[in-house]
């Protein structure tokens, strides 16, 4: 009798470690995990290989803006309607001290084509941007609903500089950066500075909705000034702050 217990007892047991175990796989499984907001096999392999198919001035658009002397380089190489709004973010960043830099998607749709990966943008009048200066932030847009910043690179100093600012202005901060955004290699962009490493911002969704009134990212709205809220430009004024 008492034997017959103890078996039913322990597959009790059993089944209870089983379902814990089963539980926290899925909790894993459904844990959100970013992503760069326009993350995806590119269509291009690299600046040539896009020039080759698109047309500027129709579908895609470069500016940039170097005062004399600027040590700072403000960039959103997936700006315009592939990554919003990482354009007007680094522009506003950039003002008239720094060196300003963004590639713009300007297509009526299908803006995400034209996305290439930091590590394999190599669009000549960027590269010459960025290795005139000493520090480089990379604006960029992740997904989520939850509004935070992962802030990744290899500036490991201005990297902390950044994130207490940004925290101290009341704005989150992951305390963990994904692989994938991290921002962290030798071929990033951002890391082609004099110094040989820069800071990568990826906002999310979720954050940078807070940016514009009525949350809208659409292209129309964010060009307007007008629609920024109070947080875009505390946010900004935040990342300048951790440059000094």
């Amino acid at each position: 009798m008492m034997g017959a217990v103890k078996k039913i007892v322990e597959r009790c047991y059993v089944k209870k470690v089983l379902s814990v175990a089963v539980a926290n796989l899925l909790l894993i499984g459904l844990a959100p995990i970013a992503h760069a907001e326009s993350a995806r096999s590119d269509v291009y392999a690299d600046y040539a290989d896009l020039s080759a198919h698109e047309v500027e001035g129709r579908d895609y658009r470069r500016v940039q803006r170097v005062p004399s002397g600027a040590k700072v380089a403000h960039i959103a190489i997936h700006g315009g309607a592939i990554e919003a709004p990482t354009s007007q973010l680094a522009d506003e960043a950039a003002g008239r001290k720094y060196a300003f830099y963004a590639f713009e998607g300007i297509k009526e749709s299908g803006n995400s084509a034209l996305h290439i990966t930091a590590t394999h943008f190599d669009e000549p009048k960027a590269l010459n941007v960025v290795a005139g200066v000493d520090y480089t932030v990379s604006w960029h847009a992740a997904s989520g609903s939850e509004a935070t910043t992962y802030v990744g690179g290899r500036d490991t100093t201005l990297i902390k500089k950044v994130k207490a600012e940004l925290r101290a202005a009341g704005f989150a901060i992951s305390t963990s950066v994904p692989e994938e955004i991290g921002g962290d290699s030798p071929s990033n962009i951002a890391n082609k500075n004099r110094r040989g490493r820069g800071v990568q911002l990826e906002i999310s969704r979720g954050q940078r909705e807070r940016f514009f009134d009525g949350g809208k990212l659409s292209r129309a709205w964010i060009e307007d000034p007008a629609n920024r809220t109070k947080a875009f430009y505390r946010y900004v004024a935040a990342v300048n702050r951790a440059l000094g």
